[in-house]
């Protein structure tokens, strides 16, 4: 598998942004159950101080999902689908088709390389950007994937649309943008995880010459970069999961909600759901850079001259 080669000209921003929000649509059609599964176990026995062992209904990824599917039906799997790929489209495109020319922007005029300063703010930038934008569809994916395990007559929202409109209507405008100062710490923290680190396993691996500018090279890069993401985001992931998931006044703000969390589970809570987490945004950003960069080249290479 090669895949196809780099034009001479190279893709321009709106291609990049637009091949982005496609390339984030398709990773998360791939790994989506892995992502109900990683929420579940995060807000599991958020109820319950102290938590008792026979309380846990999901144990572990197979596990969970297997639950899932056994009790709730195989569709359960993608419950909030129609919002993550809303998220996707104005999210991915926002941090990741806009992270290199923002990156230039920090880049001093005349400088030969990009340096670590430019590739971290760059980072930080579009991906606090993209959560201002794009908050609401978290909210509104999150409560999905958390409500499937409910009853019928105990869940709140009918489907997307009706979604948004109860989160306005009973907790206001600000109910939509509930959890946004975690979220952009969270997503600060993976967009330099993620973005920084695949740029810079990408660029070590093309200037030592190991690998050529094509899918192997990417899907290194982006496996790599999945698990530093994983390992510098999952606590804040899961304060920001909780706190999004909770209903009004149940926590004054994301830090009472963290401050619960290490109360009831110690410091382990905070990589409560790692494997799910993992698994799910080391796979998503092996199928998202790879088709981001196929998808910017075809795109390139359509182009008419």
């Amino acid at each position: 598998m090669v895949g196809l080669e780099a034009p001479e000209v190279p893709p321009t921003a709106a291609m990049k942004f637009v091949s982005a929000g496609m390339a984030g649509c398709i990773a998360d059609l791939c790994t989506f159950p892995l992502d109900t599964a990683k929420v579940r176990l995060q807000i599991q026995g958020e109820m319950r101080i102290p938590r008792s062992s026979s309380s846990v209904e999901y144990r572990g990824v197979l596990g969970t999902l297997c639950t899932m599917v056994r009790t709730e039906g195989a569709r359960s799997l993608y419950s909030g689908l129609a919002a993550g790929l809303q998220r996707q489209m104005s999210f991915a495109s926002i941090r990741i088709g806009l992270y290199d020319s923002v990156k230039q922007l920090y880049t001093p005029k005349g400088a030969e390389n990009t340096g670590m300063s430019a590739r971290l703010l760059a980072g930080c930038t579009t991906g606090a950007l993209s959560v201002a934008c794009a908050q609401p569809t978290d909210v509104v994916k999150v409560r999905f994937q958390a409500s499937g395990a409910l009853p019928d007559s105990a869940r709140r929202y009918s489907g997307t649309v009706d979604a948004y409109r109860t989160i306005a209507r009973e907790e206001g405008i600000r109910g939509l943008w509930r959890g946004t100062l975690p979220n952009i710490a969270r997503n600060a923290i993976i967009n330099c995880g993620e973005l920084v680190t695949y740029d810079i396993l990408k660029d070590a691996l093309l200037r030592t010459r190991l690998m050529t500018d094509n899918v192997p090279c990417h899907f290194v890069a982006a496996f790599g970069a999945g698990f530093c993401a994983t390992v510098v985001a999952s606590p804040v992931d899961v304060v920001k999961t909780r706190y999004m998931n909770s209903s009004p006044g149940h926590y004054r703000n994301a830090l009472s909600c963290l401050l619960a969390l290490l109360r009831q589970d110690g410091p382990a809570g905070l990589y409560k759901g790692f494997v799910p987490s993992f698994l799910r945004l080391g796979s998503w950003n092996v199928v998202m850079f790879v088709s981001y960069e196929q998808l910017q080249r075809a795109m390139a290479l359509a182009r008419p001259a």
